[in-house]
């Protein structure tokens, strides 16, 4: 089949909207080989780059039909490389093709000019997130693209059930903004993709608040104007509403998964006293919590986070339509040890991939790729 020119364009909502929301319904989020998701913006097409600082959606037109969509957002954040730690950064997401369309060129098309975008407003890197075996998106952007592969958090997912008992020998307060600002800039500005903005996020109003733990008995004084903390056992992490944004809808499992599913939920009818897991319904939309800013100090710290989500976890089902709860944590982070989460749902290897847009920077690009990386990750809630 012949096809017209491929025309690329910035989004126009009036014109566009309703020709975005049909294709991101019939779009697949995931490899086909394993599960894939559907993503319901609810309306709003560029919901998921609206709370970041500067952003910007492109669409792709054949024969005055659209056939695929990037977004794309840019942002000052920590970077591990000499002898600068800051860097204007730009995070290319949600690029999407017709299936009828794919194979032509036409990611490649989009991502090149969201690229010119990111080097007109003067973006050091750009960077994606992608699961690592997505043949497709690594070939396009590694193989034809020359971005490098750079880092693989894992994406823990638990599913929000019954209520869960906390630990009676732990104590939990929730900060004030001012207070939770400090302590991420003492604790976490060096942490690798750490947001300059992280004011910004936590006054969001879709960030539901931050939370620390200590032990019972003691006392959380406020937070010193240094962000001094007198504890030396204690977690934090702050709570973004996604849902709230869009709403997810399982288009397909593996059969395992689909098995586990229907067998929990008719044991725990039938026989509620054993207390089975069950796995929600995902197969209508719903929406999730997103775990930010987690972070422990002490040895003791570990039970801490996991009581931390276990109080998210409750808080989740207190909300219409979240049935699960997600964060993101740095591959080599033991933090993962202490987060509950299920490996049926959650991805163990997520992969960013980088890639250098000036010059000057691109033997700082190769030093930034070739050192370990560091045991934390700050993964921005704006771009999840």
């Amino acid at each position: 089949m012949a096809f017209g020119e491929t025309k690329i364009r910035n989004y126009e909502e009036r014109r566009d909207r309703a020709q975005v929301e049909d294709l991101e319904r019939r779009c697949e989020v995931g490899p086909a080989e394993r599960v894939f998701l559907f993503t319901d913006t609810m309306g709003d097409a560029i919901c998921r780059i609206r709370n970041s600082p500067m952003y910007k959606m492109l669409v792709a037109e054949v024969d005055n039909q659209l056939v695929g969509v990037i977004r794309g957002s840019i942002k000052v954040v920590t970077v591990r490389k000499p002898p600068k730690d800051l860097a204007k950064v730009g995070y290319v997401l949600g690029l999407r093709v017709l299936s009828l369309y794919r194979r032509r060129g036409i990611g490649l098309k989009l991502v090149r000019r969201l690229e010119e975008w990111f080097v007109d407003n003067q973006v050091d890197y750009a960077y994606m997130a992608t699961e690592k075996d997505n043949e497709a998106s690594v070939k396009l952007f590694v193989d034809k693209l020359g971005y490098v592969k750079f880092r693989t958090p894992a994406i823990l997912v638990n599913p929000v059930r019954r209520r869960v008992h906390l630990s009676s020998n732990i104590e939990i307060a929730k900060l004030k903004v001012e207070e939770a600002e400090l302590l991420y800039r003492k604790f976490m500005a060096s942490t690798e993709f750490f947001s300059q903005d992280i004011d910004r996020i936590l006054r969001n109003k879709l960030s539901l608040g931050t939370w620390v733990a200590y032990p019972r008995g003691e006392r959380w004084g406020e937070v010193g104007a240094d962000g001094r903390v007198e504890h030396s056992n204690w977690a934090m992490l702050s709570v973004w509403n996604s849902g709230e944004l869009f709403k997810l809808r399982l288009g397909k499992a593996p059969l395992s998964c689909l098995v586990y599913a229907k067998g929990s939920r008719v044991v725990d009818r039938l026989l509620p006293c054993i207390k089975v897991p069950t796995i929600p319904d995902f197969f209508n939309p719903f929406g999730f919590y997103f775990m930010y800013g987690v972070h422990r100090e002490g040895p003791l710290s570990g039970k801490m986070v996991r009581t931390l989500c276990n109080y998210v976890h409750n808080m989740a089902r207190k909300t219409k339509d979240c049935k699960v709860i997600v964060t993101e944590v740095g591959g080599c982070d033991t933090l993962r040890l202490h987060i509950p989460h299920w490996k049926l749902l959650s991805c163990p290897e997520d992969l960013w991939c980088i890639k250098a847009l000036k010059n000057e920077e691109r033997n700082g690009l190769h030093e930034l790729t070739i050192t370990p990386p560091s045991r934390a990750l700050f993964v921005d809630p704006r771009e999840v």
